[in-house]
């Protein structure tokens, strides 16, 4: 037998899942945030290119103030060699 929900209890239901909905973004965002950037380990960082690949044509990449300058990546946390190479190459 089914139970059917009566108008006040649909309003609460309803409400208590809006709440946690526009509560969510609130409280994961910050925790998202914290610590994003991958360890140089972790992505098997290395100084040197692998083939064509490098970090210098990575769409991840931010270049440094001359094209040999160290850089930093949007997914790797430190310095970036523009000739280095690690897994999460993406090319651009």
């Amino acid at each position: 037998m089914e139970k059917s929900m009566n108008r006040r209890e649909w309003l609460k239901s309803t409400g208590k899942v809006a709440l946690a909905v526009a509560v969510a973004p609130l409280v994961f965002a910050p925790l998202a945030e914290a610590g994003t950037l991958a360890s140089k380990a972790s992505v098997h960082y290395q100084g040197t290119p692998s083939g064509s690949n490098m970090c210098s044509n990575c769409a991840n990449f931010v270049p440094g103030s001359t094209a040999k300058a160290m850089g930093t990546c949007k997914l790797v946390a430190g310095a970036i060699s523009p000739e280095g190479y690690c897994y999460d190459y993406v090319p651009s």
